[in-house]
């Protein structure tokens, strides 16, 4: 069955054909256009154009998807779409170009939640996996943990209370003079500073949960390049990202651990824009050697925001008869 998957949640238009189905998860195209160069001008995303750039990219990239993966609309059997969450006037593009597409066609259409797409996206990397399993997302915008018992249903067991990951490494990295987005940029001069020069608060919340809050880390970074400012110094920029990211590394595994001996899961799934930093990457999969535990994170190319998860996620949602009419519509909210 092929699936085309569409995706527009934020700073990247995406088109993906996807063939799945008796034992087979493949990748025929991902197509994906990205607004980073635009949007590295103000720092970080802005909304409204955003949404304006995925209306002059998004029936280019779905019809170049098609042709890249050698089929046409006549043989997709279902479209799937991020629906939620993610940037509302974003989202709304894609969800509205998908129902045109989809009923103009007679195609059936599935909204498919951004979160689970990204979970999803391991599902083309490991054909043989398949639930339960326990799953971290990290990305710009989440910091979660959750059960998944079957390819449609999730459990929140565990997630940040304020800010997310991704959106510590960003701010932090654009206060200290990286491009954005910031987190690659951070990944790399980690390795070259002491990751003990600075004392930072630990953003794994105190008690046996899972949970995390990242606005008392970023306060004490930015407290300490102020400090340091004020006296007409910088901060050495690698030794601050270096214990940065340790920090940040630590509180994940720590929390992993606790979720890995709760639910005494067999598998790990690492997902989300964050889980390309090769820190986390490295961290967990150790962690994953000592417990015993089946690590599984997709590929850099498949951690970031792209259409191919989307259409895997939209498999299984087609399979279970999540349905969408005319009614869709979008949401900010993560509402599953």
């Amino acid at each position: 069955m092929y699936i085309l998957g569409i995706e527009s949640s934020c700073d990247e238009t995406s088109a993906s054909v996807v063939s799945m189905g008796d034992g087979e998860r493949k990748i025929l195209s991902n197509i994906v256009a990205s607004q980073i160069e635009t949007h590295r001008l103000y720092g970080g995303v802005v909304p409204e154009i955003a949404s304006r750039a995925h209306i002059e990219a998004i029936s280019k990239i779905t019809y170049e998807a098609l042709d890249t993966a050698g089929v046409t609309l006549s043989d997709i059997g279902c479209i799937a779409v991020t629906s939620h969450p993610g940037l509302i006037g974003a989202l709304l593009v894609g969800v509205n170009f998908a129902k045109s597409l989809a009923f103009a066609h007679g195609i059936p259409l599935v909204p498919v939640n951004h979160v689970k797409a990204h979970v999803a996206a391991a599902y083309l990397e490991y054909p043989s996996l398949e639930p339960p399993f326990t799953a971290l997302v990290v990305s710009g915008g989440h910091t979660s943990i959750y059960e998944v018992s079957d390819y449609t249903t999730f459990r929140e067991i565990g997630g940040t209370r304020d800010d997310a990951a991704g959106e510590a490494f960003d701010k932090i990295g654009r206060v200290i003079g990286m491009p954005y987005p910031a987190g690659a940029a951070m990944d790399k001069l980690a390795y070259e500073g002491n990751s003990e020069a600075f004392k930072l608060p630990s953003p794994a919340m105190q008690g046996d949960n899972l949970d995390f809050s990242f606005s008392g880390l970023k306060t004490a970074a930015l407290n300490i390049i102020n400090s340091q400012r004020q006296k007409g110094e910088e901060p050495n920029a690698a030794d601050l990202t270096a214990s940065y990211t340790k920090v940040i590394v630590d509180a994940l595994v720590k929390k992993m651990n606790i979720a890995i001996e709760k639910s005494n899961t067999e598998r790990l799934v690492l997902a989300g824009g964050v889980a390309a930093n090769s820190h986390i990457r490295t961290a967990l999969e150790q962690l994953c050697k000592k417990k015993k535990v089946e690590f599984c994170r997709p590929s850099l190319s498949l951690c970031s925001d792209n259409a191919a998860m989307v259409a895997a996620a939209g498999y299984f949602e087609y399979l279970r008869g999540n349905f969408a009419n005319t009614s869709l519509n979008a949401s900010a909210l993560d509402e599953d």
